[in-house]
């Protein structure tokens, strides 16, 4: 499956600030902090799935990628509503409400936002309304 995740940013500093903040619902610590790349996750590295923010190595700017976005798994309606919370809180935009989309019998439950350089990301869970 996924091994990991990697999204540009134009600020190494602000991007690490506002991810710190998201993931720490999650559980999520640093696993490597280098010069222009910052990785997190849970647990040990290369053993768990990974998301990582880097300043792009041909050295041009950082943009959004259309259509491309990153979802972070949560293990409840609550913590998705926390995470979105955050991300705002953070400078990040919304792109979404936390709520069901589809079938709410289905389950899936997602909050939507983007982080400080655009790039769309979600928290989300399953949790199937009776």
């Amino acid at each position: 499956m996924i091994a990991y995740s990697m999204v540009g940013t134009n600020n190494l500093d602000s991007a690490g600030k506002f991810y710190d903040a998201i993931f720490t619902p999650m559980g999520a610590k640093r696993t490597w902090d280098a010069e222009k790349f910052i990785a997190w996750g849970i647990g040990e590295m290369g053993k768990n799935p990974s998301f990582s923010v880097t300043m792009p190595f041909d050295e041009s700017k950082a943009t959004v990628g259309n259509g491309t976005m990153t979802a972070f798994a949560a293990t409840s309606k609550a913590m998705v509503d926390e995470i979105h919370k955050i991300a705002l809180a953070n400078g990040g935009a919304d792109e979404g409400a936390p709520g069901y989309r589809g079938d709410p019998a289905f389950g899936f439950y997602a909050g939507y936002f983007r982080d400080l350089d655009g790039n769309k990301l979600n928290a989300f869970c399953m949790a199937p309304q009776k």
